[in-house]
């Protein structure tokens, strides 16, 4: 069965229309999470929904504690995780109020926790094609439906903020290719692959990022504005994604991504941390289903 797991912004969960809605404190051995879940369900899909950056968005991109919440997620069941979030645009077609189904990621984050893996126990997942095609096929999908302006794929620079990039490193991530730019897809999109759930990124475009030299730098007030515009379509995604799942969820490679990924010997591994792995790693650790 489907459990759709989402990380969005704060005050989302209200107007996603889930039934039987419940707040509920989940602890993990990573940390504290950015806050306690909603957890609920539209017709026969289950719904767990976290605010990634706490009530209130009190939590900037750095300080989020991804393990915990990646942790939390699988904790409660959820089978597929969707990221919506606010992005800048890299390209001129890409417009603010446009949509973008991301498929690629490039990383320039720094000192955040990348993995639930080190000395003990060490592991290594593929990350070549870091979005689930199939759950981001539905997503997209779902966007259109709801009327949004959706661009199929995409590549997002993920930068580790807060400020916002200068117009050097804005042409430069043109450059590289990247289309996209944002703060939070990374680690967020590494953990999930390493915890087995597919990962999937509908990016909310707020704002064109710096490299446009004829016009002013990005401001925090003009974001802000584009993503309460932004919030109604991305309730409206969730809810159309829902209704398009088949009902019955065939398995996904991706739920196996831990099978041939352990490097340290099992006579090697730190207890203490396989303990901490229980939910991320339990199924090939402990033999959990």
């Amino acid at each position: 069965m489907w459990h759709i797991g989402v990380m969005g912004g704060s005050g989302l969960a209200e107007g996603l229309g889930l039934e039987d809605a419940q707040e509920i404190r989940v602890s993990s051995p990573f940390g504290a999470p950015s806050g306690p879940v909603v957890q609920g369900h539209i017709g026969a899909v289950k719904l767990t929904f976290m605010a990634r950056h706490g009530a209130g968005h009190a939590i900037s991109p750095s300080a989020i504690n991804y393990r915990a919440n990646i942790d939390v997620m699988k904790r409660c069941g959820v089978t597929d995780l969707i990221s919506l979030s606010a992005i800048g645009s890299l390209r001129e077609e890409m417009a603010p109020g446009h949509v973008i189904a991301v498929d690629q990621l490039i990383d320039r984050t720094h000192g955040r926790e990348m993995s639930f893996f080190g000395p003990g126990l060490v592991a290594h997942v593929s990350l070549a094609d870091p979005v689930c095609p199939r759950l981001s096929g539905f997503l997209a999908d779902a966007a259109a439906r709801a009327g949004a302006r959706v661009h199929p794929s995409g590549c997002y620079v993920a930068i580790e903020g807060p400020q916002f990039s200068t117009r050097a490193e804005s042409r430069m991530y043109r450059a590289w290719g990247a289309d996209v730019i944002g703060m939070t897809a990374m680690p967020e999109a590494r953990l999930a692959r390493e915890a087995e759930l597919p990962y999937a990124i509908l990016g909310m475009v707020t704002d064109y990022d710096a490299w446009r030299d004829s016009e002013a730098g990005v401001e925090a007030a003009e974001v802000f504005a584009v993503m309460k515009a932004n919030a109604a379509t991305a309730r409206a995604a969730v809810r159309e994604l829902l209704a398009l799942l088949p009902q019955v969820r065939e398995a996904s490679p991706i739920d196996r991504a831990l099978d041939h990924a352990f490097a340290t010997a099992p006579g090697s591994r730190d207890a203490g941390l396989m303990a901490r792995l229980d939910a991320v790693a339990g199924r090939v650790l402990f033999g959990k289903k």
